[in-house]
């Protein structure tokens, strides 16, 4: 009797002295195992008389017994020390702000936000997209356009001209998003209400030029439209995307080959401080050209002047994203530098919308 209390005592002090599962797991072999202490003593109870083991049989099971349950109760106790341990050291603060993700870091170029913003106006007046071939025929850049032969505008220094192809013709890159208007006359019949935004090509490069640029023209045709129509039309453009509430807009008389009469549009700005702003000050600034559709043109689409009269402007994407967003080269637009779109871009959640601000 002595003996089994003394190794009980033996056995519980070293499981609770036990620092890991390590340790836990050798007292358990020494005690449990099949040569261990509890083990030897489970094993002499064949050999005992019926009054021995009546005796001492309880004594040694209970023993085992009380053995198992303190082991059990040490492991669960270095379990739960080993689980606070880990969440200890793997713990996450909660109140550091989270890591931008790609999908925040990325950003919409300005050109395609000024875009987008030109469609929510124009949408709101009724206006669709068209869009064509960047690569056109000298039919569809210039002979529709009323632009004659031997036209400034088609001489070599101006535009790209492709190889001559089996047939002689030469065709080029756009030099403006006209032929797209000529595509939809031919295409559908009036009224007409639509913009077209697109690349366009020029041989110039300079801080306000670029060989190849964006343009967005705008053409209505019906059997009423008049340039009364054209400015409010002018007005409302510029209120809205320069987000002032009015605008003072001077017309002067110009020439386009497929306008007529033509006119270029100057805005009134302020340019105190070295910025720009619109709606306020006395100066001026030409932001867009536009005027009231040739009668060739119309009649270069089937369609008949005395019946069917429109207007069209046009204006440079590139230019007016400057205006607004106060960007100094145009050049950087093209130079796919990150650290300009950064700095410049947009989010890409943040979509322009009337309701909302076209750059809220």
């Amino acid at each position: 009797m002595t003996d089994i209390l003394t190794l009980e005592r033996t056995l519980l002090g070293a499981i609770a002295a036990a620092a890991d599962e390590a340790a836990l797991e050798a007292v358990r072999v020494s005690a449990l195992g099949k040569k261990g202490s509890v083990s030897e003593l489970l094993k002499t109870l064949g050999s005992m008389t019926p009054e021995e083991r009546r005796e001492k049989g309880p004594l040694i099971n209970g023993l085992r017994d009380r053995v198992n349950a303190a082991i059990a109760a040490r492991k669960a106790e270095l379990e739960e020390a080993a689980l606070a341990a880990r969440l200890a050291a793997e713990r996450v603060d909660v109140t550091l702000p989270l890591q931008e993700g790609p999908q925040t870091r990325g950003r919409i170029h300005p050109i395609s936000q000024v875009i987008d913003e030109l469609t929510a106006i124009f949408a709101d007046m009724g206006f669709s997209i068209a869009e064509g071939p960047d690569i056109e025929t000298d039919f569809y850049n210039f002979t529709a356009l009323n632009f004659p032969p031997g036209h400034p505008a088609r001489e070599m220094h101006d535009t790209f001209f492709l190889p001559p192809d089996e047939k002689g013709e030469r065709k080029v890159l756009r030099t403006h998003t006209s032929p797209v208007q000529i595509r939809t006359m031919l295409g559908q019949k009036p009224p007409i209400r639509v913009i077209t935004p697109g690349r366009t090509y020029r041989c110039d490069s300079d801080q306000t030029h670029t060989p190849m640029f964006h343009q967005v023209e705008g053409l209505v045709i019906d059997k009423s439209s008049h340039i009364g129509h054209l400015k409010w039309i002018l007005e409302e453009f510029c209120k809205a995307f320069f987000e002032v509430d009015q605008v003072k807009m001077r017309f002067r008389p110009s020439f386009f080959p497929f306008t007529e009469p033509s006119a270029e549009v100057d805005i009134q700005c302020s340019r105190k401080g070295g910025e720009i702003r619109f709606g306020e000050g006395d100066d001026w600034l030409e932001i867009l050209g536009c005027g009231m559709v040739h009668p060739n043109v119309l009649r270069n689409c089937g369609l008949d002047p005395d019946e069917y009269q429109g207007f069209a402007w046009g204006m440079g994407i590139d230019r007016i994203a400057m205006l607004k967003y106060g960007m100094p080269d145009l050049r950087p637009f093209f130079e796919a530098d990150v650290r300009w779109l950064s700095h410049y871009g947009f989010r890409p959640l943040d979509l322009p919308t009337l309701a909302g601000g076209l750059s809220a």
